[in-house]
């Protein structure tokens, strides 16, 4: 459907012949020349009609310019068919820990070792993407807290921005509690805060390797502002149980076994899942991190206000476009017929 955004712009357009009209004239007071012998003269009709059929060229151009820009500037525009964007699904936060201790390799995948991230980037990857009817947001957090992605539908640039989510950009520590408050603010701006069955459709999923060593708020105080936000938090600790530390002299002599996720506070997270209705999931390797947020894709939807996008398509440029087409042939055509009229001249000098 074709509409304008300022359609009484139409009215401007007999504005050119009312200045004509009642402009007044001005005032000429050129030196007549007497020809006596003026009707002894060649005849000169066909030179009149053709500087007749010049103006009349011109002043067609220029209405056609001034038409095409009245139309430009009540900004067409096309209007497709609404489409109607999914019209139930969670607020779905992710709050993924990138310090520095996510660079450990202690996870195993088809006998080779990655790093922490790696296999969040993968595994939460593919769950980003299965999340259609959901508005997904992604928050980053290690001395301090960020939103990386507002809520959005749009699943494939959250999962770019954890793609491209690097360790230590926020920092060294973690600030699990400054992660949660800002989910918390982020997710309680939704509808239907007020209503405690809908607190199914309002999840934060919150994965760490670590312990609370940073931030301006505790996980556990943090976790009654999500429970009077009616939010629900799922907590994963991610680390595998023991690797092996090599030695000297490599993985033989010298090497001893260790157990990387020494730090993992398990007993906080634990408490801020049962605090606000979710739960805590364990993941020590790739595979458990799978089943981890297999599980969670059972969470089931709840039913939204539906929303109605129709997209809609400018098409000020092509009547501007015509406008200026329209006045470079006019300059075209003044230098042509300027050259013409000096080469003439110029000529008639030369033979005389």
């Amino acid at each position: 459907m074709l509409t304008f955004e300022l359609p009484w712009i139409a009215l401007l357009g007999p504005l050119p012949w009312l200045v004509y009209r009642l402009w007044p004239e001005a005032s000429r007071e050129d030196p007549a020349l007497m020809v006596p012998f003026y009707d002894r003269l060649p005849t000169t009709d066909g030179v009149m009609r053709g500087k007749a059929t010049g103006r009349l060229l011109s002043a067609s151009a220029l209405v056609l310019i001034w038409f095409a820009l009245l139309l430009a500037s009540a900004r067409p525009m096309w209007i497709g068919d609404p489409i109607n964007l999914p019209a139930s699904g969670r607020d779905l936060q992710l709050a993924v820990d990138i310090s520095g201790s996510m660079e450990t390799r202690d996870m195993q995948w088809q006998g080779e070792q990655y790093d922490r991230l790696s296999i969040v980037k993968a595994v939460v990857g593919d769950f980003v993407q299965r999340r259609e009817s959901d508005r997904l947001g992604l928050i980053l957090f290690g001395t301090r807290a960020y939103v990386q992605a507002p809520l959005t539908f749009d699943r494939i640039t959250v999962n770019q921005l954890l793609q491209e989510a690097q360790l230590g950009f926020a920092g060294e520590k973690t600030a699990i509690g400054d992660a949660i408050g800002m989910a918390v603010k982020r997710l309680r701006e939704g509808p239907g805060t007020d209503n405690t069955s809908d607190q199914q459709g309002r999840v934060l999923i919150l994965l760490t390797d670590g312990a609370n060593t940073a931030g301006q708020v505790t996980p556990l105080k943090a976790a009654q502002l999500a429970q009077q936000a009616k939010l629900k938090i799922y907590t994963i600790g991610v680390g595998a149980d023991e690797m092996v530390k090599p030695g000297l002299f490599g993985s033989g002599f010298g090497a001893r076994r260790i157990n990387p996720s020494v730090d993992l506070d398990e007993d906080t997270l634990r408490s801020i899942a049962e605090q606000t209705g979710g739960q805590y999931f364990r993941a020590r390797s790739p595979q458990d991190l799978q089943l981890i947020y297999q599980e969670l894709d059972r969470l089931e939807p709840i039913e939204q206000d539906s929303e109605v996008f129709r997209p809609t398509q400018a098409l000020f440029y092509w009547p501007l476009g015509a406008a200026l087409t329209l006045v470079a042939l006019l300059i075209l055509r003044h230098l042509v017929l300027s050259f013409w009229s000096r080469s003439l001249h110029t000529g008639g000098r030369s033979h005389d």
